[in-house]
């Protein structure tokens, strides 16, 4: 249904204290069967605790960037650090919202139990999620407005409902870094204001989030900082538009 990492994972060594949450360096991505590059020179410090937004046109490479950081594509050249260690150091710590379009909503498979699998990153494929694990399921299902749909086949839902229904998957994880790929894109008004809600409810709690948006009505109200990009490049707003690349 979707490619992750999804095996016991404890941390490989110490995480740095004192390291930011993400630390990019000079990063360069090649296109999958291409010549051309998908990411070239990215550069990009998170604080821990900030909300990042990645804004950019279609194809400007924020897909690419999520997930370089959270290890589903390999770099050509350059660096990434997460609280210090390399991608794949710490996989409970870092929760990834993809995508509508990348889940196979055809899979027989319920809205609860779709939120489940986000606990397997903690217990390894296939096993019995515990009573504590369904304790957490259950918050994320009432957090989320999905209580009345939980036991609902998730080809049956909307687009709003599904993308709900992704991020309280991402949620119930329990990572301190989430990476989130354009979860406001073609929801209803209800879920956009769920959806503002739950993120306001984690910037409290203190966790750490980056998200590829298209909105920029509300950056400067949702975010603690901006990361521009426009043909694979971190780029200014002013220089973006001066380029015509349509943000």
């Amino acid at each position: 249904m979707i490619t992750l990492p999804y095996r016991r994972e404890t941390c490989h060594g110490q995480t740095a204290p004192d390291a930011p949450a993400i630390d990019i360096r000079d990063l360069t991505v090649g296109m999958q069967g291409d010549n051309r590059l998908a990411l070239s020179g990215v550069s990009v410090a998170v604080p821990v605790g900030s909300r990042v937004a990645l804004v950019g046109p279609n194809g400007a490479g924020k897909s690419t960037l999520l997930k370089s950081i959270v290890g589903l594509i390999r770099p050509q050249s350059g660096s990434i650090l997460i609280y210090g260690m390399p991608v794949g150091g710490c996989l409970h710590r870092v929760a990834y919202l993809p995508q509508r379009g990348e889940i196979d909503w055809r899979f027989p498979m319920t809205v609860r139990e779709l939120i489940g699998t986000g606990r397997y990153v903690h217990l390894g494929w296939m096993k019995r999620l515990s009573p504590a694990d369904q304790t957490l399921v259950q918050h994320e299902i009432d957090r989320l407005n999905l209580h009345d749909l939980a036991d609902r086949q998730i080809g049956q839902l909307s687009g709003g409902q599904q993308q709900r229904t992704m991020l309280a998957r991402a949620l119930v994880q329990g990572g301190d870094l989430l990476l989130l790929d354009e979860p406001m894109n073609a929801v209803d008004a209800d879920t956009r204001r769920v959806l503002h809600r739950v993120l306001d409810e984690l910037r409290t709690e203190g966790k750490t989030a980056v998200i590829a948006t298209h909105d920029l009505d509300r950056l400067d109200r949702d975010y603690d900082e901006v990361v521009f990009l426009a043909d694979g490049r971190q780029v200014s707003l002013e220089e973006a538009l001066a380029h015509g690349h349509g943000f």
